[in-house]
C-alpha cells in the first residue's frame, strides 16, 4: 500500500509541475501578445497651432475616448506656442500632421515646403478686429491713422487683405504692430483695434467687464476677406508612405469633433486635463467651445461633412491671398490640398 501511495503522490506532483509549466508558458504568451499589440500602435505626432484649449477640442476628445487607439494609432498632441510655426515643424519632420490656417499654409507651400492640406476643420473665419467705441472705428474705413494689432507669424494675412481692400499701406496709412497673446494692450488702451478670435480673445474682453454695446467689431466674413482657418496638413513625403495612417487619424479626429460639438462640457473636461494648470478656466473654455462649434459646424452645415474641404472656399482663400500679396503667384490648387485622405477615412 505504501508503494502504491508513493507512486500516486509522485504522479500528482508530476501533474502539478506540468500544469505549472503550462500556465507559465501561457502567461508568457499573453505578455508577449500584449506587448505585440502595444507595438502595433503606429506613432503619430499632431502639432497644435497654439496651447491646449477648446480650439482643438476634437483631438482631445478623440484621445480621451480612445478613438485614436481604436484605429491603431499612438497619437502625441504637441502644444504650440508664440515661437512655434506648425508648417515648419511638419516640414522638418518634428511632427507628421499640423494645424494651421490656410492663409499661412499657402505661402509656406510657395516657399517650397513639402506640405499638403488633407482636411478643413473650420468652415468659417473666426477673426475679428475689435475696438472700443470711443476710438471711433465704426467701419474698416476708419482704420486710417489707427494703431492696429495682430499676433503675426501667419495670423496676419486676413488683415493685410483688409488693408489692401481699402487701399491702406500698413507702413504709412496706419500703424500695424505685433500684438501680444493677451488682450492687455487693448484693455490698457495701447491699441486702437486688436485682433480677436470669436472663441478666445473676444470672450476675454467681455470677461473683463466690457459690454458688447461698448465695442465695435469688424468681421472678416462680412468684409469679404475671410480666409479658411484651422485645417489639417501633412508632410508630403510622410503622407506618400502613410496614407492609410493619415486616413485613420482623420476618421478618429472627426469622431472626436462630432462628440465635442454634441457634448461640449465633456470636450472641455478633456481639454482641461491637457491645459497647463492655472492657464485658463473651465468657464472660459466652455465659452470658447461654444464659439468653436459654430465654426466647425456652422448653421446649416451637415455634421457628417466635418473636415470637408470646400473647393470654392479654398479657391476664394487662395485668390484673396494672391490678390493681396500673401502669395506671389496663383496657388496650384492641385498640389495645395487633396480630398483623397478624407475619402479614404469615409471609406469611399
Amino acid at each position: 500500500m505504501k508503494r502504491e501511495f508513493k507512486k500516486t503522490r509522485r504522479g500528482i506532483i508530476l501533474v502539478v509541475m506540468a500544469l505549472s509549466l503550462l500556465l507559465a508558458a501561457c502567461s508568457k504568451d499573453n505578455e508577449s501578445s500584449a506587448g505585440t499589440s502595444s507595438e502595433k500602435l503606429t506613432p503619430i505626432k499632431l502639432q497644435l497651432k497654439w496651447v491646449p484649449q477648446a480650439q482643438f477640442a476634437g483631438y482631445f476628445v478623440a484621445m480621451e475616448k480612445g478613438y485614436f487607439k481604436d484605429e491603431g494609432l499612438d497619437v502625441t498632441i504637441v502644444p504650440g506656442g508664440p515661437d512655434i510655426v506648425p508648417e515648419q515643424q511638419v516640414s522638418n519632420g518634428a511632427a507628421n500632421i499640423g494645424i494651421g490656417w490656410v492663409a499661412s499654409l499657402l505661402p509656406h507651400q510657395e516657399q517650397g515646403l513639402p506640405l499638403v492640406q488633407i482636411a478643413q476643420m473650420y468652415q468659417k473665419s473666426g477673426l475679428l478686429l475689435v475696438s472700443k467705441k470711443e476710438k471711433g472705428i465704426q467701419t474698416a474705413e476708419d482704420l486710417a491713422g489707427k494703431k492696429v494689432g495682430n499676433w503675426m507669424g501667419g495670423n496676419e494675412f486676413e488683415l493685410l487683405a483688409l488693408f489692401d481692400k481699402y487701399g491702406y499701406d500698413q507702413n504709412k496709412d496706419l500703424s500695424f504692430v505685433k500684438q501680444g497673446f493677451t488682450m492687455d494692450q487693448f484693455l490698457g488702451g495701447d491699441l486702437d483695434a486688436a485682433s480677436a478670435m470669436t472663441y478666445n480673445e473676444y470672450q476675454v474682453v467681455l470677461e473683463e467687464g466690457i459690454s458688447e454695446s461698448d465695442l465695435n467689431v469688424i468681421d472678416m466674413n462680412d468684409e469679404g476677406v475671410a480666409m479658411l482657418e484651422d485645417n489639417l496638413f501633412a508632410n508630403k513625403e510622410w503622407l506618400s508612405e502613410n496614407k492609410e495612417v493619415a486616413a485613420k487619424f482623420l476618421r478618429a479626429s472627426i469622431k472626436g469633433w462630432k462628440d465635442a460639438v454634441e457634448n461640449q462640457e465633456f470636450a472641455v473636461d478633456a481639454v482641461m486635463k491637457a491645459a497647463e494648470g492655472g492657464s485658463t478656466s473651465k468657464d472660459h473654455q466652455l465659452k470658447m467651445m461654444s464659439e468653436v462649434a459654430k465654426l466647425v459646424v456652422p448653421e446649416g452645415f451637415d455634421a457628417d461633412k466635418i473636415g470637408a474641404i470646400d473647393d470654392a472656399m479654398f479657391k476664394q482663400t487662395a485668390d484673396i491671398a494672391h490678390e493681396f500679396g500673401v502669395i506671389e503667384k496663383p496657388a496650384n490648387l492641385d498640389d495645395a490640398y487633396t480630398h483623397e485622405i478624407l475619402e479614404m477615412a469615409a471609406g469611399k
